[in-house]
């Protein structure tokens, strides 16, 4: 029986248990609620929740987890940010608190903080899915975005795949001079959306989430099967001048 896949949820503060609910609705996947470098370095893919992006900013870096989140991503293991996270992923963003706040960035966008207005003006939708999306099974194949205090992605990157868009109200056009934006993203091991899928009953997109991370381990298994068997010698030293197949006695 295969071992499961560990993902791990940043529970510093937010809607981390929501993710962990969710998760744990899908075979296969061992949630972990990762808080240490230790915890983080456990697992295979991260997810970041929705929060209040500075207070998380301002915890992670109290906590020094800063530079290891950002060592985790470098290392192209899958991260998927929702809402504050996907504010932390982006390499840039408008409309932060005095000071600003640390970004881990990697994902090649402009992320506009608070885009759609304060708590009073959170709202849902049903939104189109994208073809990755795992299909539903009525005939519309559109999903649920719940929107609080959200962002919204501005500009992308030209390789950043769009997985979602919303087109704006004709007051919220001319409020925002914007017709429509982006509220899911993903580029290489990035994901990153604008809503909140862990407050709905739909899996699918940590059903997504977990392919790219079950993705990812498989090639880095394939990678390590393919590499070559490590030199014996290594680490006792070989005399420069002796011929590897010489006996040993």
């Amino acid at each position: 029986m295969a071992c499961p896949i560990r993902i791990g949820v940043l529970a510093l503060q937010g809607s981390f248990r929501e993710h962990m609910t969710l998760l744990n609705r899908i075979p296969g996947v061992e949630a972990v609620e990762v808080r240490t470098k230790e915890e983080l370095q456990s697992v295979a893919g991260l997810i970041i929740p929705g929060g209040e992006s500075t207070t998380m900013a301002l915890v992670a870096e109290r906590w020094g987890l800063i530079p290891e989140l950002r060592q985790f991503a470098a290392e192209q293991r899958p991260i998927w940010g929702t809402c504050a996270g996907l504010i932390f992923l982006a390499n840039r963003a408008s409309g932060m608190k005095e000071g600003g706040q640390a970004l881990l960035g990697g994902l090649d966008c402009m992320v506009q903080r608070n885009f759609f207005g304060a708590q009073i003006n959170s709202f849902e939708t049903q939104l189109p899915a994208p073809a990755c999306l795992p299909r539903e099974t009525d005939a519309s194949n559109t999903f649920r975005a719940v929107f609080i205090r959200a962002p919204a992605i501005v500009e992308t990157g030209p390789g950043v795949e769009v997985l979602a868009e919303y087109t704006l109200t004709p007051e919220e056009a001319a409020a925002q001079q914007h017709k429509s934006v982006i509220v899911a993203v993903r580029d290489s091991h990035l994901m990153a959306t604008a809503f909140h899928p862990e407050l709905t009953q739909d899996t699918r997109w940590h059903e997504l989430f977990v392919e790219m991370v079950q993705q990812h381990a498989a090639e880095v298994a394939a990678a390590a099967a393919g590499a070559p068997a490590p030199d014996p010698w290594a680490k006792l030293g070989r005399p420069p001048n002796r011929p590897a197949d010489l006996p040993v006695y």
